[in-house]
């Protein structure tokens, strides 16, 4: 059926529809209290005349629809879909920055306590989201300090022959060997830390209140003095946790935006107990064609009765802008179609919603958006647009640090050195600023002279004087995990052996980075743990996707703009990493060629011996050659010639 046929028979009822390209893809989704009303509405010649509808209509060649119960089925169904296919023709949302959870693993036999960004359906509970980011890594360092519980990637489901530093350091019960906590003590401790978390202060103070004095009766003094430190740790901290909850009145989330020159920045202010506790940023650029409203037909229903039309970039609802722009550029943004898109894919699904949100411009489907928020979180959800008042001064001040925000981002100006490592801190998820960062490359050609770097970036910038060369010599053949397991190993075997012997020795890097994939992580993570370092902070980046993979959150890939400091931060030490392990490799190539044991054997000149380390990889490999393996290579004679030169020179003293 033709694709305006298949439209002209939709049905009248809710629903979303799905917009496909030749090639089957998804290129826009969009939702619709009358089906047919709204998707008709892109075959007027007036929506056409519009670059977004006129280009997604060129390009579409078929549709789907999903129908739904009513509206607020619909918006769910939509942010979902919008999420899972990311079609081109959806605003979506880009953000480098996501604020942490702390997950406490209830499902596995001994549970652990992690950060997190990504929320899941796996029998875990999550606490937060924390503001500012670096309060849930300081959360889950008292967890380890006072209530023992641990992070590491180690497997609890069975028992392990020795315990790793964390339990020698008192920051862990142990679960990992038999015999050095129970279940019923791992059992309490895990309460304990529930009771934390979820701000029941006081009947945890009185649970470890009554379980010190009963341990002092008994005369467990070590087991009174840990549950006294507990008490006092939790007096302390009180004031200091920040965890947002449904029983605060004034929290509240503020939007400001700038558009500029076909690019746009949003800002948004997380207000909490009455106070600003953190900023989030998000960018779009060369994006004037999305900004742009479909045209709906009017029998499609009424508006929202008393709200006003979208604003363009001209009205009123335009924040700090610069009017540097033509009319006609002015008149394609569309500031309520942006935050239409922008508040479903950020609210929608997420555990925590705060009462009030503040807009500098309105949309069409607000109040169901509100309403269908309100129904999910179980209290009242107000989504407003303030024309005066100190309401309104919060969204003007937010639009002025859009306008700061779009100038640092797209007039480059280039951030500085802390702001920098507190943005990569953020989104690789570092207990602190990163002060120094190795990073490791294997290089080869199909398995010769295998060789491996080390470069440092410290104190903003790389350290040349702290680079280290290594030759890998366990490994034959083409095996880059096993090259990058024995470099790793080497690497940290020996600081760990120098820590052992001088206490101010250098210490674990803030960052340990990897060039390649998840395979190449995982090798460097095995070396790590066999050596005890379980918490140690690991990323590799894979060079053509540009993906940076965290270990322990390897299914939750980072991918930054290609404007990001944090990104161009990781390529310079990811490039620097493999200029250095090239230029080795071409110095041990160059070694290996002017001196040679296999000019040395009669009937072997250069051009037998390049053919003979091109086919074998390296001189070892062609010692370890069988002379069966030699004569696929050359001659008969000369394969014996050399088999015999390897192997029964080399037993002739003994005969002697």
């Amino acid at each position: 059926m033709d694709l305006y046929d298949k439209i002209r028979t939709l049905p009248t009822q809710p629903g979303v529809y799905l917009y496909k390209n030749a090639e089957g893809e998804v290129i826009y989704v969009g939702k619709a209290n009358n089906l047919r009303s709204r998707v008709r509405s892109y075959l007027l010649e007036a929506s056409q005349a519009n670059a977004k509808t006129g280009s997604l209509m060129r390009e579409a060649v078929d549709i789907e629809t999903i129908l739904v119960a009513n509206e607020h089925e619909a918006l769910a169904l939509e942010n979902n879909l919008i999420k899972q296919r990311k079609p081109r023709f959806n605003i979506l949302l880009r953000d480098d920055k996501t604020y942490p959870y702390v997950k406490l693993t209830l499902a596995d036999r001994f549970p652990k306590v992690f950060v997190t960004r990504r929320l899941r359906k796996d029998g875990s509970a999550y606490y937060g989201p924390y503001f500012p980011g670096n309060l849930a890594y300081r959360v889950v360092e008292l967890i380890h300090r006072s209530f023992l519980l641990p992070s590491c990637k180690v497997d609890l489901s069975r028992y392990h022959p020795r315990a790793c530093l964390q339990y020698y350091i008192h920051r862990c019960l142990g679960p990992c060997v038999e015999g050095l906590t129970t279940p019923d003590t791992y059992k309490q401790a895990v309460r304990d830390a529930q009771l934390f978390l979820e701000g029941r202060h006081a009947e945890l103070e009185r649970t470890l209140t009554a379980r010190m004095k009963a341990a002092a009766e008994a005369e467990q003094f070590e087991a009174a003095a840990r549950l006294r430190d507990q008490l006092s740790t939790v007096h302390q901290l009180q004031e200091k946790q920040r965890i947002a909850t449904a029983e605060l009145n004034d929290d509240a989330d503020v939007f400001g935006y700038h558009f500029e020159d076909g690019s746009l920045a949003v800002n948004l202010f997380h207000m909490r107990n009455g106070k600003i506790v953190d900023r989030r940023e998000f960018f779009w650029e060369d994006l004037p064609s999305l900004l742009e409203a479909v045209r709906e037909d009017p029998s499609d229903g009424p508006r929202t009765e008393g709200a006003p039309s979208l604003p363009t970039a001209s009205s009123s609802a335009r924040v700090g802008k610069h009017d540097t722009q033509p009319d006609s550029d002015k008149a394609e943004f569309n500031a309520g179609h942006v935050f239409s898109a922008l508040l479903k894919q950020l609210y929608i699904d997420q555990q925590y919603v705060p009462r009030t949100i503040l807009l500098p411009a309105d949309f069409d489907d607000r109040e169901t958006l509100a309403a269908l928020l309100s129904d999910r979180t179980g209290h009242k959800i107000e989504i407003a647009v303030p024309q005066r008042g100190d309401k309104k001064s919060l969204v003007d001040l937010a639009g002025q640090n859009a306008h700061q925000s779009y100038t640092q981002r797209f007039r480059v100006l280039e951030p500085s050195r802390k702001a920098i490592q507190e943005a990569l801190a953020d989104v690789l998820m570092l207990p602190e600023l990163p002060r120094r960062i190795e990073c490791f490359d294997i290089s080869h050609i199909q398995g010769a002279e295998t060789v491996a770097s080390l470069v440092v970036w410290e104190g903003g910038k790389m350290n040349k004087s702290a680079y280290r060369k290594f030759k890998v010599k366990t490994v034959a053949g083409v095996d880059d995990f096993a090259s990058m397991r024995e470099v790793v190993d080497r690497r940290y075997r020996r600081l760990k052996d120098e820590a052992v012997a001088d206490p101010k020795a250098q210490p674990m890097p803030s960052l340990i980075l990897v060039d390649g994939g998840l395979g190449q992580l995982h090798a460097a993570a095995e070396a790590l743990e066999s050596l005890g370092f379980t918490s140690q902070p690991l990323a590799s980046i894979a060079k053509r996707e540009e993906v940076i993979y965290l270990y322990g959150n390897e299914d939750e890939p980072i991918v930054l703009d290609r404007r990001s400091p944090v990104l161009h931060l990781v390529q310079l030490i990811r490039d620097e990493s493999h200029r250095f392990a090239v230029g080795y490799h071409r110095q041990r190539r160059a070694m290996r060629d002017r001196d040679s044991e296999l000019l040395n054997i009669p009937g072997v000149g250069t051009q037998t011996r390049q053919r003979l380390l091109t086919h074998f990889g390296s001189l070892r490999d062609v010692q370890q050659a069988t002379a069966e393996s030699l004569a696929a290579v050359v001659s008969r004679k000369t394969a014996e010639t050399i088999w015999l030169h390897f192997h029964v020179a080399a037993t002739s003293p003994s005969k002697a």
